[in-house]
């Protein structure tokens, strides 16, 4: 079941309802190509049908695996970098108690993170909250080379055996790797860590509905299962409908590329709610490492509302007029607070006593489309009913989908990214790094 809906009705001041129609002939020539796996870069098209395929037998290894580390566990350590993270993480993150580390009672472990950047602080810091809590890891690393994790495990693995042991640090560590190759997946086999495979086929910012994001996922205690169906649904769905009226990636598709056309060339995505935060992360690298090549792409950035309406509202407000805002607009709220009834009145806010907060959220939302409107930003919603892990499946389904087909449009292959190798270099060469 469909629970995702696409409005366009803020699109009318500033590109046709045929405009966007006119792109349905070039969609009917790209959009088989992906679910045939025969357009650029199929090499890389294995998270297409990876939700309605997924081994069955691996939800159970995954949920073996969980329970076993949870029982002496208070922290998971997620090492990764870029897909090998940000989706577990945003996944999390939405589902999550936004105090869960403050709350005294834990029924699972605080999932905390590493390997994504090279702050010394950080890890300092980190390895002091480690010495004083047990611990379990899962290290994500198609190669195991790559320079960020994989300080971040020689630094943990080091960490892990002391205060364990060798022994005792093997029934701590997961290993999630390629299947047969690779400095990690030597060093797995060598040492006996259980293992999971990261797919020949799937890149690593598609990889969140493999086990790169479904085991962290678990191990915060989500329900993976349902977030594998939302997908399988998204994309059963999106393979029998293919007209932009009736599959909601078409119409995002459609309407994105026929703003970029138009000279919108930054999208913005909006969440309204805190817990979303990394959720825009990750669909920030998908599009950015997806479409910005060959001097092409819409550049992808992100903001919260209503807390950014107080720095970056100005610049949508006001500034160049290259942009477009594309919403996650969530109907329901999981929770319900009253605005309470004050005596005096004294802050003005009486008005609004009994109403919910979420009331007032949604009507931020309609007033700062409205104003974003008038002030010349074209806004795409897309409607969801609630955040849970079925919704999560299809949305991150349904902007994986887009993200491929709007490569396809855009003329370049949205599975590779050759330009992230450019900082390596000069960064290797500068560490003196044997060739």
């Amino acid at each position: 079941m469909n629970q995702i809906k696409i409005d366009l009705s803020n699109l009318t001041n500033f590109i046709s309802e045929e405009q966007i129609h006119s792109l349905q002939s070039e969609i009917d020539r790209h959009y088989p190509t992906l679910f045939n796996k025969t357009g650029k870069g199929n090499d890389f098209l294995g998270w297409v049908d990876l939700p309605s395929q997924f081994d069955k037998e691996l939800f159970k290894k995954i949920e073996n695996d969980v329970e076993r580390l949870r029982e002496n566990s208070e922290l998971f350590v997620v090492i990764g970098i870029g897909g090998s993270y940000l989706g577990a993480r945003a996944v999390i993150e939405a589902l999550g108690h936004q105090f869960y580390d403050l709350l005294e009672e834990k029924k699972y472990p605080y999932i905390i993170y590493a390997g994504h950047q090279l702050s010394e602080d950080y890890m300092a810091e980190l390895l002091e909250i480690l010495e004083k809590k047990d611990y379990s890891l899962a290290v994500i690393s198609k190669s195991g080379t790559t320079t960020e994790p994989a300080i971040a495990f020689r630094i943990l693995k080091n960490h892990i055996e002391k205060k364990y042991g060798r022994e005792g640090a093997k029934q701590r560590i997961i290993a999630i790797t390629d299947k047969q190759r690779g400095a990690l997946k030597n060093l797995a086999d060598r040492e006996g860590y259980p293992t999971y495979v990261v797919p020949d086929d799937v890149g690593g910012r598609y990889s969140v509905l493999t086990p790169v994001g479904l085991l962290p996922i678990a191990m915060a205690g989500f329900d993976i299962r349902k977030l594998l169906q939302g997908a399988a649904d998204m994309e059963t769905h999106c393979r029998n409908a293919t007209t932009i009226a009736e599959n909601p990636v078409i119409t995002y598709v459609a309407a994105r590329n026929a703003l970029y056309r138009s000279g919108k060339q930054v999208e913005i995505l909006v969440n309204y709610l805190p817990n979303l935060f990394y959720l825009t992360e990750w669909w920030k690298q998908l599009y950015g490492e997806s479409e910005g090549k060959e001097g092409k792409g819409i550049f992808p950035a992100g903001v919260g509302f209503t807390t950014d309406l107080h720095s970056m509202g100005q610049y949508i407000q006001d500034g160049l007029r290259i942009i477009f805002e594309t919403v996650i607009s969530v109907e329901n709220s999981n929770h319900r607070v009253e605005i309470p009834l004050a005596d005096d009145d004294a802050d003005g806010l009486n008005y609004l006593a009994g109403k919910r907060i979420g009331y007032v959220n949604h009507m931020a939302e309609k007033g700062t489309v409205m104003a974003h409107i008038d002030g010349g930003v074209p806004n795409i919603r897309i409607v969801v009913p609630e955040i849970n892990e079925y919704v999560l499946g299809q949305l991150i389904y349904f902007f994986e989908l887009a993200c491929g087909l709007s490569g396809y449009l855009l003329g370049v292959n949205p599975f590779d990214q050759p330009g992230v190798e450019a900082y390596k270099k000069n960064m290797f060469a500068l560490l003196g790094k044997p060739m």
